[in-house]
This record gives structure tokens, C-alpha cells and sequence, in this order.
């Protein structure tokens, strides 16, 4: 049986609380619930189960080179500039974060995973767009672009399980959690 997986940080409820309300204004957005909102740091698709423990042990090792550190979210935009399919908030980019990313990364490729057809581009993705004219993107972006979220200290990451489903919102399921070091 294969997982379909993806290394991702959890986003502090706090920070989740504030946002939501943000979270608006765009007519044909599928809003993303709570329990959807992370930072994908490595997507590895449909996973064979003897490489997904492969993968974990990878993950662990991985973990132990990383100190916690702090996070914000910041600015918003979108992806598909002549399409728009997707709205995002940013996450302020650092050094910390992309080492943890290229990590997750390099894991994946020790484990033979396939490389990820996107560069790392640290954000949360809030809404699946079907039917949004430009313009109403375009304005979120703008009404968002100088939005900064309180800080909060990134102390584990985890491997996530996603499950697919029609009409509904993807089903996560955390299958391991990786303390990083204080």
C-alpha cells in the first residue's frame, strides 16, 4: 500500500485564529479549514510503505541537525499568474527555514523519492480558486501584502499523510513528528 506524503510545519493556533478572518473577498475561493493550514517544507507523492519508513528514519536524522527557530507569516499572493488556481500567505523566508527545507529534500533523495517539480517557496496555502476573475486575486494580494503575523518558534515538524477526497477538503493525518533540538 502507498501513502501519499509530504513534510510540512504546523501553523500555532494562535496565529491560525488571526488569520482567518483575513480569509475573504474572493468569490470562487475554496477556503482552506483550520486543520489544512501548514507550511509544506517537501511534497514526496504516492510513497511505497518500506520506503516511507526509509524516509522516516531519514527525517529523523534530519531533525537532529536543527535548532528551533522563529517564523512570521508574511504578505500573501498567488499561484498562476495568467490562471489564478491557488491564494497563499507567505512565510518570511530564513536561512533556518530553507536548511530544514533542503533537509526534508535531501531525505528524499536518499530514499530514491523523485525530485519535487516546484522550488521551495515557503507559504500556506488558504484557498483553491475555480472561477476567480484576476482582479479579485489581485486585491487580495494587495490587501494582504504588507500583513506580518506575530512570531512563534518552530519546535518540531512532521510527516503528513494525505488523503484525497472528492467534493471535500484533503484529509491530513500525521504519521510522525520530528522534535527539533532547543
Amino acid at each position: 500500500m502507498a501513502l501519499r506524503l509530504f513534510a510540512a510545519l504546523d501553523i500555532p493556533d494562535d496565529v491560525a485564529d488571526r488569520v482567518r478572518p483575513l480569509l475573504r473577498g474572493v468569490p470562487g475561493a475554496r477556503w482552506r479549514p483550520r486543520e489544512n493550514l501548514h507550511v509544506t517544507l517537501r511534497f514526496y507523492g504516492e510513497i511505497a510503505e518500506n520506503v516511507a519508513e526509509d524516509l522516516d528514519a531519514e527525517l529523523g536524522e534530519a531533525a537532529l541537525k536543527h535548532g528551533q527557530f522563529d517564523l512570521r507569516v508574511k504578505g500573501a499572493g498567488f499561484f498562476g499568474r495568467e490562471a489564478p488556481h491557488a491564494l497563499w500567505l507567505g512565510i518570511e523566508d530564513s536561512e533556518a527555514l530553507k536548511s530544514l527545507a533542503a533537509d526534508c529534500d535531501r531525505a528524499a533523495r536518499r530514499c530514491k523519492i523523485p525530485p519535487s517539480e516546484h522550488r521551495f517557496r515557503p507559504h500556506m496555502t488558504v484557498a483553491y480558486l475555480a472561477g476567480t476573475t484576476l482582479d479579485r486575486v489581485i486585491a487580495f494580494e494587495r490587501r494582504l501584502a504588507l500583513y506580518e503575523s506575530e512570531s512563534w518558534t518552530v519546535d518540531a515538524f512532521f510527516l503528513l499523510s494525505s488523503h484525497v477526497r472528492r467534493n471535500a477538503p484533503s484529509l491530513y493525518s500525521e504519521e510522525a513528528s520530528y522534535p527539533l533540538a532547543g
